[in-house]
């Protein structure tokens, strides 16, 4: 009798998709084995949006971080067509949390601190994730989250402007700004999107003065733009979430 040996190509690579279902968007990343491949978002949050991105990419291993009420059938559905994790309270980190209620960390924190442990193990390490919101976290060398700081991002702040106010209009971001505005919406984005760049160079070298020798890590969709504008030495990663969520699938 032969007996066969199941083989397996050096080619095949595990994908994993890592669902990070924010305030703004719903968005995914997949990952191939540990190489990041693409993001994309989703249209809604309808268990047959997700469904049928399943059914496209296959993927062996999921895990979901949300910040929203989103329809728990999707817990279900990811459980029922992969190794599936959710992201909470109960799920297990590469690093401890020291601050009083570890239980109210935002699943968007947790991942980015988890990325800053994987890629750079050892060292002091501030995050900002540029999102809704701007969020600082702070990770020492030991592996411990000490926490940091949550102010309003840059829609929100264009918003608010509008919201606020008798007469301001709702002004979109754009780059191409001046120092020096010279209407409505050029001083709304100089004062937004300079006063968001200075606020994090600012934040940046308070931790300077009680810490020494940290990495800066920065993160979000508009994440390269804002490098460019800041003074102090970063490293810009706008899919360093995803990065998180894969450490954290993996370490689960």
């Amino acid at each position: 009798m032969q007996i066969q040996v199941a083989t397996y190509s050096k080619e095949y690579k595990m994908t994993t998709v890592c669902f990070d279902f924010g305030n703004t968007r719903l968005k995914y990343g997949v990952f191939n084995d540990r190489d990041f491949e693409y993001e994309s978002v989703l249209n809604n949050g309808e268990i047959d949006t997700v469904k049928s991105l399943l059914d496209k990419i296959h993927p062996e291993k999921t895990i979901l971080s949300s910040v929203i009420e989103h329809d728990k059938k999707i817990e279900d559905l990811l459980a029922s067509q992969s190794r599936f994790h959710l992201l909470s309270d109960k799920t297990k980190l590469p690093f401890s949390a020291t601050v009083t209620r570890p239980e109210t960390i935002g699943a968007d924190r947790l991942a980015l601190s988890a990325a800053a442990v994987e890629l750079f193990p050892g060292k002091h390490n501030l995050v900002i994730g540029l999102g809704t919101c701007i969020t600082y976290n702070f990770i020492d060398k030991f592996k411990q989250f000490l926490g940091g700081g949550i102010s309003p991002g840059m829609e929100m702040r264009l918003k608010s402007l509008r919201d606020y106010t008798a007469r301001l209009p709702l002004v979109k971001s754009d780059w191409n700004f001046p120092l020096v505005g010279y209407d409505t919406r050029t001083n709304i984005t100089s004062g937004v999107i300079l006063g968001m760049a200075k606020e994090i160079d600012g934040i940046i070298d308070a931790y300077s003065e009680r810490y020494n020798n940290f990495n800066v890590l920065l993160t979000g969709g508009d994440s390269p733009y804002f490098a460019q504008l800041m003074k102090n030495k970063i490293f810009a990663d706008p899919h360093l979430i995803y990065k998180g969520l894969y450490a954290i699938s993996e370490y689960n």
